[in-house]
């Protein structure tokens, strides 16, 4: 038997290995076997292997959980007047203004959209006041338009080489993170894009049981993004019963659920 991969998260430790031609994924929760798969394919196991891996955390609450925490917030679900008011509002106000104000089709080759889009940061309150610092310092400076119009052509599917572009532009202030890359995209075409908030977004996950939990890696890596927006695509279908309209609702639910407490009044998302 040989290994093959093997990666921990906190307590649980997931091992691929191989035996005779087929390959066995574990999970290991405190020192003990819990959970094992196998198949004849590598990667098809190591993904089943970390979508079942956090049904042994004790954080795991799966999306039934997840729903009736979000229900018991907002007992109308999506469409009730208290979580429009609260979550959706003010991220539709920024994705109307950038939508006039630096249009998504005109910025993926345009310059001068600085001010513009800086505003749209501002309207939210998904980034941190530090991280708005040093967006304002990257959209004053000489990277605006290589970073604006690597946003633009990544939200127009531009992919692995766009995200790159992204990462070039922002690394002289300090700010290549997911927050910042992927806040553009999410606002221009919420349908198909996803705000990526790592901390909250990995514990979801691993209350959910999906693989975004041991995928994510600070690094700007097109696969972790992939993984999210496949955490978001099971997300909407789990609760499609509740309509969802777009992906804000799909990013405020997962902020909903792991972040709300009974004081919460639109926390810091």
């Amino acid at each position: 038997m040989k290994t093959i991969r093997e990666t921990s998260l906190k307590n649980v430790i997931l091992r691929l290995v191989e035996k005779d031609k087929v390959f066995i994924g574990i999970v290991i929760f405190d020192g003990k076997k819990t959970i094992q798969i196998q198949g004849p394919n590598a990667d098809e196991v190591w993904r089943q292997l970390q979508d079942e891996a956090g049904k042994a955390s004790p954080k795991y609450f799966g999306f039934k959980g997840a729903r009736n925490r979000f229900l018991h917030f907002f007992t109308g679900g999506f469409q009730s007047n208290a979580y429009v008011e609260q979550e959706r509002e003010y991220k539709i106000a920024a994705k109307l203004k950038l939508d006039v104000t630096a249009p998504l089709d005109k910025a993926a080759s345009g310059s001068g959209f600085g001010e513009a889009v800086l505003a749209a940061f501002r309207q939210t309150n998904l980034l941190s006041p530090f991280e708005k610092i040093r967006v304002q310092e990257a959209l004053r400076g000489p990277n605006a338009d290589a970073f604006i119009q690597a946003a633009a052509r990544f939200t127009l599917d531009q992919g692995k080489s766009a995200l790159l572009d992204m990462e070039h532009a922002l690394k002289p202030n300090d700010i290549a993170k997911w927050t910042v890359v992927s806040y553009l995209p999410f606002l221009w075409r919420p349908d198909e894009h996803m705000f990526l908030k790592p901390e909250v977004t990995k514990d979801f996950a691993e209350r959910v049981g999906h693989r975004f939990a041991t995928d994510y890696e600070p690094r700007l890596d097109i696969a972790v993004y992939d993984s999210l927006l496949n955490l978001a695509a099971k997300t909407t279908n789990e609760l499609a019963d509740l309509n969802p309209r777009d992906r804000i609702d799909i990013q405020s639910f997962i902020w909903v659920v792991g972040d709300y407490d009974e004081n919460s009044e639109r926390p810091f998302a």
